[in-house]
């Protein structure tokens, strides 16, 4: 293995670990008869039988486990200090989904990690925007600070829904939040791929 070949297997792994987690999640749906969109959380799945916990837990202890050699990468390649803050809290909470895996809802330890991804995760994007503002680069700070904001107000506005209707389920939120931390992760790697460190 060559010098320049571990920064870029690094970098890749952030497309890997979103690959492997929504494979994980969207597989657990698929063989959980009972899961609902409006009426569970992701986190159900977990907890599911044994095909589904299996599916789900280990794709996101792949996932998370996955993220860490990104954050560790995109750490190097960021310009700025907001950048690496952006890579590092990237990092943590990518430890907090694969968190997420060990701890099934039935554990103390699941909200903390489970709610530790979200946030972090959403933090993650707005340091990113920062780091955009400081390098110049207005239009990627304008798309994931307002991303950022979206996925906020997107969680207020489901629970809101949830006060005023018979829904009880949080899955969609999550995944909104998922997929815009997983966006962000591929957009990262695919701007940076001209510039390997």
């Amino acid at each position: 293995m060559t010098d320049s070949s571990v920064p870029r297997l690094a970098r890749n792994a952030g497309v890997a670990a979103v690959a492997v987690s929504f494979a994980g999640i969207l597989a657990a749906v698929a063989t959980d008869p009972a899961f609902s969109w409006t009426g569970s959380a992701l986190s159900d799945l977990g907890v599911a039988g044994d095909e589904t916990a299996l599916l789900f837990n280990y794709g996101l202890l792949a996932g998370g486990a996955l993220g860490v050699p990104f954050a560790a990468w995109y750490w190097t390649a960021a310009e700025t200090r907001a950048g690496r803050l952006a890579a590092g809290t990237f990092a943590v909470a990518s430890v907090c989904m694969a968190g997420v895996g060990a701890f099934p809802s039935d554990t103390d330890l699941h909200a903390p990690v489970a709610i530790g991804f979200y946030v972090l995760g959403t933090v993650a994007l707005a340091l990113d925007a920062s780091d955009a503002v400081l390098v110049g680069d207005a239009r990627r700070a304008l798309v994931w600070l307002w991303v950022a904001l979206a996925h906020l107000l997107f969680w207020f506005a489901w629970l809101g829904l949830m006060a005023g209707t018979g829904i009880d389920g949080i899955a969609i939120p999550e995944t909104a939040g998922a997929l815009a931390v997983g966006a962000w992760v591929v957009t990262t790697t695919r701007r940076t791929r001209r510039r390997p460190r």
